[in-house]
């Protein structure tokens, strides 16, 4: 059997016959031989929809960046050369995951290869022995080489090349200014460049960075285009996450750009060149001065030595010309290069570099040169801006976004009616899980049919249903329809819903928790928790000398009473230990358990299984300082922190949480106690997902307790209740 050298999550890219992008999301394996992918994690010898026979012949080629919907993806196409009709195009939602993907399949290739090669050597051999006994001579080296034909020889001689693309190259229009930062092609001929860039000088430091002025010699230079000039800075973060916050222009960019106000895509020529609008905030006297805008080519690459290069310059297109109100500048050079360093303290280094020559346009700008300094200054600033938000920020797994432009025209009226139209289509489109959610029940199909393409995002014009939270998607599947009657529910804790009400519980609103999202798996996001899946009814306060187990035996409890009631319940035992041991036993009741459900799994399944799965999200919005640090608002798995106890009965669930089993919970449960009566605690219960299937992860429950008195737990009288299975 073939061994399995990668496998996950990845987007299935392409395009319609009649020309409408999709995308679905794809489990794709890939094996020593093979490459395929699936519409679900693969089980029990399942099919896959295609497959591609993974040889030498094999090539990788990197498309590029592709949009859908303002999505960003990095599109790979696995190909066979000699039969090219025998492809598989995938995709990530970051470059990361793209490049790891490529980097596995040209290591299978390469490997295919070399036993292709050993195959031939072999053929060979006996060949030329068998030729050395007929003819009474050896062959000499030359004869092997005569046996491949000069494609082959040309093919071996360019093996690294061959797997590397960068769309349909540099357009012409654009100035590659990195290469005259290279000393390595300093000797090339650069006629093709305006101006020569060979001479930097250092004009000031700001901001961490080290800001460079070009040195150059021209014969006319306009007086409101700007000498071009650089910033250099250091960045702590990976090549690959600065180069996708680069790429992005949605709301993120407000965050370390300062001198960015609204970006979008005017066309996407290929998988690395795209056109786009932008429109600057300087923020210079906006009273007087009139704001700038620009409509430019952007074109990407990656180099072989792990670094990126992004190229600016200005063009006129059709879609995207003058706006009311604005002052169209133009953009001479310019761009980033992203390039490696060495990891210091095992943390990545990188090097930013940022290059601008603009001009501003207007009638007076080139009256006021300090009005010139500030704007570029402020746009190279964005080195500092991102410097900064990687050193506060913990590792995020972002999924890059580019809103799209609609045909922009010169009427002010009609532009900013579409702007506003477009801008307000952007928010409600169906995200990849509502297309995945849709397409999870679907038979499996050849990859080029119009079936499997019909599960695919919907344009914003088309979109023939309301659009929900993504926390609802399948919300049908996981809880039972129909309100509770709480009738005849009570607790020892009584439930007041007012603010300032003490010794006292509510139900909290679970978006106040963040939970996984439906594509966490592959951008580690969250999302407000939303609706619970089951009702707390009743909350009891209890202690005694000695530990309280099993409390659902307890006659008159909720959990009899959802039994009679032909619900059915699960009651969260916390366990204080203590001089005095007390618990805080809270009951979820709902209709039934919905087969197959993550809850029904969690619930049915065995200790091992629960223990893994039970978490709790704590949260102290009242209380001292020392209390709400201690505490966090950390997600914890209960079964793998503290002892935990299941008691299966024939229509509840008990947990039975010895927080004294941990010493660092006791400790903090020392501190808490001491101040109960001055604290609000809100706790979130739910059962983790681990996968896409499982995925968005949805609350069993969540609790609001506000300022409890230790006076008003009760000694409870556990008498035989119903039996545990």
């Amino acid at each position: 059997m073939s061994k399995v050298v990668y496998e996950g999550w990845m987007v299935r890219h392409g395009r319609r016959k009649i020309g409408r992008s999709f995308i679905h999301m794809r489990y794709f394996v890939l094996e020593t031989r093979v490459l395929g992918y699936y519409k679900r994690k693969p089980q029990d010898n399942m099919v896959p929809i295609k497959t591609l026979l993974i040889d030498g012949n094999c090539r990788v080629e990197d498309r590029g960046l592709k949009m859908h919907h303002g999505h960003m993806v990095y599109v790979l196409c696995v190909y066979n050369k000699k039969e090219k009709h025998h492809r598989i195009t995938m995709a990530a939602f970051n470059i990361q995951e793209a490049l790891i993907w490529k980097e596995k399949i040209e290591l299978v290739i390469d490997q295919q290869q070399d036993l292709m090669t050993a195959n031939t050597n072999k053929i060979y051999t006996s060949f030329q022995y068998k030729s050395s006994v007929d003819n009474g001579r050896n062959a000499s080296s030359s004869d092997r080489e005569s046996q491949c034909s000069p494609e082959e020889e040309e093919e071996n001689q360019s093996a690294l090349l061959r797997r590397t693309t960068i769309g349909n190259g540099l357009p012409e229009s654009v100035l590659d200014w990195t290469r005259e930062l290279d000393s390595r092609l300093s000797n090339q001929n650069n006629s093709d460049q305006i101006f020569s860039r060979k001479h930097w000088r250092l004009v000031r430091c700001q901001n961490g960075l080290r800001v460079f002025e070009e040195l150059l010699e021209v014969d006319y230079l306009p007086r409101s285009c700007s000498r071009a000039m650089r910033a250099v800075g250091v960045v702590e973060a990976t090549c690959e996450a600065i180069f996708e916050h680069v790429m992005s222009m949605d709301g993120t960019r407000f965050e370390w750009d300062c001198s960015f106000q609204y970006g979008s895509l005017v066309e996407e020529v290929d998988g690395h060149t795209a056109i786009l609008y932008h429109r600057l905030q300087l923020g210079w006297f906006p009273m007087l001065v009139w704001p700038r805008d620009l409509c430019y080519v952007r074109y990407w690459r990656r180099n072989d030595d792990g670094s990126y290069v992004v190229l600016f310059r200005s063009r006129e297109h059709p879609n995207c010309g003058p706006q009311p109100g604005f002052v169209r500048a133009h953009i001479e050079s310019g761009g980033f290069i992203i390039s490696p360093l060495k990891s210091r303290n095992g943390r990545p280094r990188t090097q930013v570099q940022h290059l601008m020559q603009i001009d501003l346009k207007g009638w007076a700008v080139g009256y006021f040169p300090s009005f010139q300094q500030h704007c570029l200054l402020q746009m190279l600033n964005s080195v500092a801006g991102l410097r900064e938000w990687f050193s506060q920020t913990d590792e995020s797994h972002m999924v890059p976004r580019m809103p799209v432009m609609v045909n922009m025209t010169s009427n002010s009226a009609s532009s900013r009616k579409e702007r506003k139209t477009q801008e307000n289509s952007i928010q409600p489109n169906p995200s990849v899980d509502q297309m995945h959610s849709a397409s999870r029940h679907s038979v499996m199909l050849d990859e080029d049919s119009d079936e499997d393409e019909d599960y695919q995002i919907p344009e914003p014009e088309q979109e023939a249903y309301p659009v929900k939270l993504e926390n609802d998607i399948g919300l049908a599947d996981e809880e039972p329809s129909g309100q509770i009657d709480l009738a005849g529910f009570s607790g020892i804790l009584r439930r007041d819903d007012r603010d300032k009400s003490r010794d006292c519980w509510r139900i909290s609103d679970g978006n106040n928790f963040r939970v996984r999202s439906k594509h966490f798996t592959y951008d580690k996001t969250k999302i407000p928790a939303g609706k619970h899946l089951m009702e707390l009814v009743a909350v009891d306060w209890f202690k005694d000398v000695k530990r309280m187990d099993h409390v659902a035996r307890r006659k008159g409890c909720a959990v009899q009473v959802a039994s009679e009631k032909g619900l059915f319940s699960l009651a969260i035992n916390l366990q204080v230990p203590g001089s005095t041991h007390y618990s805080m036993v809270f009951y979820f009741v709902t209709k039934q358990l919905v087969p197959g459900s993550l809850l029904q799994r969690f619930v049915d399944g065995d200790d091992e299984f629960r223990n893994s799965r039970l978490k709790l999200i704590p949260s102290v919005p009242k209380g001292s300082w020392i209390v709400r640090q201690s505490v966090g608002s950390t997600p914890c798995l209960l079964g793998k922190a503290v002892d935990c106890t299941y008691i299966r009965g024939p229509k509840y669930l008990e947990i039975d949480v010895d927080i004294g089993s941990s010493t660092v919970a006791n400790g903090v449960l020392g501190l808490v106690c001491g101040v109960i009566t001055t604290l609000v605690v809100d706790m979130a219960f739910l059962v983790q997902a681990n996968t896409f299937d499982e995925l968005p992860e949805r609350l069993i429950g969540a609790v609001r307790v506000s300022h409890v008195e230790l006076s008003s737990a009760v000694v409870p009288m556990l008498e035989s209740g119903p039996s545990a299975e």
